[in-house]
């Protein structure tokens, strides 16, 4: 059988490089092309002492259009208006795209999901397969205890990071209000500051913290009347995150179009 053919955008930063070295070290695949925005100190080196390698004959280029009749599946970690751009071009090509980018808009989701109608699409704000387990956990957990039972998240995340809430922590959000049966828009809490109030009833909280190195660690509470109950997740290692985006793309090579999750990839959908 052919090796799996991926295509790495955000291939100079941190995700980018650790994806490049786990399709090395991960039977089965290779490195179709490695692609980063215009204007990068590394645009026209070789991927793989980027990412700790010996040279793999793999340029970083500016434009994807060129490579994408080489590539399988786009794997993404970039900023979510380069990722509405990928996703117009997979489906464009009809290849898969795995999506890692969070800090997306309402406009932004709307337009992957319209792309997803001619391709395959796996969106997650995190690959990892103990997050997505976690999510998991926190629906079912979320849908037996009742409203008694206050929702608060809990995040970290090193001090580079732009977006808050993290993906994670939204994607945890979003089980938590699945199992609730509740729309998270409508009762998301996040920023609190002042003279707030008395926490409202049914109401999911967000708590951000940044600084140093963190990989990112995550921390859903269910604070009950004389009980509490907390799930956790430590992320150690980039790794984790670029193993599970490797599973998602080998899982949505030749699946049907349509907007998948980690839960569609893992079986976790009917948990």
């Amino acid at each position: 059988m052919a090796d799996l053919r991926i295509l790495v955008t955000g291939a100079v930063g941190r995700m980018g490089r650790t994806l490049i070295r786990a399709i090395y070290e991960t039977g089965g695949m290779t490195l179709a092309g490695a692609v980063e925005r215009m204007g990068v100190t590394e645009y026209g080196e070789d991927a793989g002492p980027l990412a700790g390698l010996k040279p793999l004959g793999v340029q970083v280029v500016g434009e994807a259009a060129a490579l994408i009749t080489k590539a399988d599946v786009i794997v993404d970690f970039s900023t979510p208006a380069a990722s509405v751009g990928f996703a117009a071009l997979a489906a464009e090509n009809k290849i898969a795209h795995v999506i890692g980018t969070t800090g997306f808009s309402a406009e932004d989701e709307k337009k992957i999901e319209s792309c997803a109608r001619h391709t395959a699409i796996v969106k997650s704000g995190n690959m990892s397969m103990g997050v997505n387990l976690l999510a998991a956990l926190t629906k079912r957990v979320a849908k037996t205890l009742g409203n008694d039972f206050d929702i608060e998240i809990l995040e970290m995340h090193h001090n580079q990071k732009v977006d808050a809430p993290s993906g994670t922590a939204l994607l945890l959000g979003e089980a938590a209000a699945a199992g609730r049966g509740i729309n998270l828009n409508e009762r998301k809490q996040s920023g609190r500051d002042g003279h707030t109030g008395a926490r409202k009833p049914g109401d999911i909280g967000f708590a951000t913290l940044r600084g140093g190195s963190v990989v990112g660690e995550h921390t859903v509470i269910f604070a009950g009347p004389a009980e509490r109950l907390e799930l956790s997740h430590k992320a150690e290692d980039r790794m984790i995150f670029a193993r599970g985006a490797l599973a998602a793309a080998r899982w949505a090579k030749g699946k049907k179009p349509g907007l998948y999750s980690m839960a569609d990839v893992l079986g976790l959908t009917d948990f």
